[in-house]
């Protein structure tokens, strides 16, 4: 009988660093210094340089990032942020924190990003600013929505949770935005040991104001000049994310290598429907490797059965949560909806092998035949 096929599995990256990462964080232990020190500074620079960007200002986590770009522009009450209708509800909470609305935008079907063309429909005078989210980590099109919202005066901020390592006509995503969040919870392409985000940006005031809000509204000690935040990437993971993001780009190529075996495998099948690939303009970074059913919830069981983990990002969509209630008409969004039926996502990670593919592609063969 096969072996199982988890959907993550981290002991094959954890492997490759293991000795880097104990000397690390005994030279964090031994410097008893853990909040805002050396490491954080240090990764801060190279995250920096590797999005393309001036400035890396590390914070708590994807979230706290959102959050805090937010307020960093200004977005409050009375205001309205335009974000995708099928994201992650982080998106939405974000908006919702700094008392601002949240504007869903129908996505593409194709690609599962914001629809571009889709964006204008919904802009009023109180609209103040744009959230693409690079959906699974295949970049949006980022010239479409920058062509929207410097004809209404919009901010973009880049939700790239999920993209590290993406590519939208040879710059990274992440780096288009006014300021644009990352995320570095322990499954993304980059991940902490923990929870730990990151907010990028080219705008030095934007840049200085961030700095402030992550630290109690604070630059110096006892001094705060707005009322901020205790969101602080600390020394420890800034420590880890500096050694993993020397692996980044290796371990996004075998994602991309994995994938490709996926499309191949699976192209052709009756009812399954694949994700778009990577192009010469925008390079996935395969955070997910996310197909469409028509039989989704069967396939489910049937792959749970042969012994494949898989996991559905996301079953239900933000404005039919619980915590919006009330809040959004019902089924005003049927391309969320949709998809939030019919999406999959399947095992992918750097150290997955093609045996283990292979065993994925045979049993949805079998399934869709």
């Amino acid at each position: 009988m096969p072996s199982e096929v988890p959907f993550y599995n981290l002991d094959p990256q954890n492997e490759q660093i293991r000795e880097a990462v104990q000397q690390a964080l005994m030279n964090v232990f031994d410097a008893g210094w853990y909040v805002l020190g050396d490491k954080v500074a240090q990764f801060e620079q190279e995250y920096a340089s590797y999005i393309g960007v001036k400035h890396c200002i590390g914070v708590g986590n994807g979230l706290d990032a959102l959050k805090i770009s937010l307020k960093a522009l200004g977005i409050g009450k009375g205001d309205e942020v335009l974000v995708p209708a099928n994201t992650y509800i982080a998106t939405l909470l974000a908006v919702s924190d700094t008392g601002a609305k949240p504007v869903l935008v129908e996505p593409d079907i194709q690609t599962c990003n914001i629809d571009p063309y889709k964006i204008a429909e919904q802009i009023t005078a109180k609209t103040r600013a744009i959230i693409p989210v690079h959906m699974y980590g295949y970049p949006c099109d980022m010239d479409a929505i920058m062509r929207v919202a410097e004809q209404h005066q919009l901010f973009v901020i880049e939700d790239n949770a999920q993209a590290s390592g993406a590519l939208y006509k040879g710059k990274r995503s992440g780096s288009f935005g006014h300021l644009n969040a990352h995320s570095f919870y322990p499954t993304k392409n980059l991940g902490a040991l923990g929870d730990g985000g990151a907010i990028t940006t080219d705008d030095d005031e934007l840049a200085r104001k961030v700095r402030l809000y992550r630290n109690y509204g604070s630059q110096e000690k006892y001094k705060n000049e707005l009322l901020g935040y205790n969101s602080r990437l600390d020394e420890i993971q800034a420590a880890v994310l500096s050694i993993k993001l020397r692996h980044l780009e290796q371990w996004c190529q075998q994602k991309s290598v994995l994938a490709n075996y996926y499309q191949e495998g699976l192209s052709g099948l009756p009812g399954l429907f694949l994700p778009v690939s990577s192009s010469t303009e925008r390079v996935h970074s395969y955070h997910l490797f996310v197909v469409q059913s028509d039989q989704r919830d069967a396939l489910v069981v049937h792959l749970k059965k042969d012994g494949i983990q898989t996991i559905i990002h996301y079953p239900v969509p933000p404005y039919k949560q619980q915590a919006y209630k009330g809040e959004f008409s019902e089924n005003s969004f049927p391309l969320a909806d949709s998809l939030s039926a019919r999406v999959i996502s399947l095992p992918l990670f750097p150290g997955m092998t093609k045996a283990q593919v292979d065993q994925v592609i045979l049993s949805i063969s079998r399934f869709h035949r």
